[in-house]
């Protein structure tokens, strides 16, 4: 059975994109690719495989259930490390296959000290420090209480790295806060070292931050948005268009998906009738429109209803009436050539026409990411 729409993966932009990533990067600093949310919506298991021909060998999820994943398809050389949640009774098959993990209270703590010793292998932990984002984290005082647990069961517990997260690095209004961050990042990690704890890997940087915050490189970057194609925010490309010594100023990204559908129907209709549900698009002359069978259900947002654009036969069309669950119409009285079956293209196409995903933000004030992870997880993926 096929689906109604297919997300095409190509492996030329992201080989590119990675390369970008590194050139921005100290020779000795380890990138780790960031594939939660279904990999930002280009799918784990198609794209980490992919991700690790370009010679990536780090691999950051979310929660135990996106690490199963990724253990799946990847080298068994490849380090997975998981970022936030586990269930405790998942910590065991975590330490038993050695992927690393996020803890940021003393029960997780305790949690993967008795899995460790249960399983006969050492935990491999990353301490979660709170320098301001105020969700996820330990505070100064609850370290101490850490240091001792981790000095009294060294055998068990192997504080592989120490992470935090910035408040909204994309943003200049955040600024200051991720100043402070940096600093009581450090103060942190210099004072773990006194009292006889020293995490091997220091890693604080997400996209943005590692293309604003050069200091907070450290010894490894987790990225995520930046090898799929898009940029973490305007400001933050604005900023590295501004920083190059050259007249020719182009985006270095390229969107590695292209989604597509078809078109399910043709209909004519004529000067004042209204099309689709309620009264919200009037056909002020007659029209053509075409059904395509994607809507919210999708990840086609409703938001988007009047508003949205689609490519068809090289031609930027758009969308008319509400969003349905399942299907959307589009207006195609100037376009020639299109029959039932035309590929439509949802996301995605050349360069001039292209359907970014930044332009559905603009018309649906969503970000890139939400649009994207909103894809959803049974429409095929496929590589290029």
């Amino acid at each position: 059975m096929h689906s109604t729409s297919t997300i095409v993966l190509n492996s030329e932009a992201l080989k590119s994109n990675i390369e970008f990533i590194r050139s921005r990067l100290g020779e000795n600093v380890r990138l780790s690719s960031v594939v939660k949310g279904n990999a930002y919506g280009h799918g784990i298991e198609t794209i980490a495989p992919m991700i690790e021909k370009c010679g990536v060998d780090h691999f950051s999820v979310f929660s135990a259930d996106e690490a199963y994943k990724a253990h799946k398809v990847l080298n068994k050389k490849c380090t997975i490390l998981v970022m936030g949640a586990v269930y405790n009774h998942d910590v065991e098959w975590l330490v038993e296959q050695g992927i690393e993990f996020f803890i940021f209270d003393m029960e997780r703590a305790q949690v993967a000290l008795d899995a460790a010793k249960k399983v006969g292998k050492p935990a491999i932990i990353h301490i979660e420090v709170e320098t301001g984002m105020n969700r996820t984290g330990f505070t100064r005082s609850e370290l101490e209480q850490l240091v001792g647990l981790i000095k009294e069961n060294s055998q068990h517990l192997k504080p592989q790295g120490l992470c935090t997260h910035y408040a909204g690095a994309e943003s200049i209004a955040n600024h200051v806060r991720v100043q402070k961050q940096i600093k009581k990042f450090n103060k942190t990690y210099e004072w773990l070292k006194k009292n006889g704890v020293t995490p091997e890997v220091r890693h604080t940087a997400c996209s943005a931050a590692a293309m604003a915050y050069p200091k907070t490189h450290m010894d490894m970057v987790r990225v995520g948005i930046l090898q799929y194609g898009y940029w973490p925010s305007k400001e933050i490309f604005i900023d590295y268009l501004g920083k190059l010594k050259t007249e020719h100023k182009i985006d270095p990204l390229r969107r590695v998906i292209t989604w597509s559908s078809y078109v399910m129907g043709i209909k004519v209709v004529k000067a004042g009738e209204f099309i689709g549900y309620g009264t919200s698009y009037l056909a002020q002359q007659n029209m053509i429109i075409a059904t395509i069978p994607v809507g919210y259900a999708h990840g086609y947002s409703r938001v988007l209803s009047n508003q949205g654009r689609v490519l068809i036969n090289g031609r930027r069309v758009g969308v008319i009436g509400t969003v349905n669950m399942n299907m959307m119409m589009v207006d195609i009285t100037d376009v020639t050539g299109v029959s039932k079956g035309t590929e439509v293209t949802l996301i995605g196409g050349h360069e001039e026409t292209a359907i970014s995903v930044a332009s559905f933000g603009e018309l649906s004030n969503q970000l890139n990411y939400e649009l994207l992870t909103r894809l959803p997880h049974d429409i095929p993926r496929i590589t290029e």
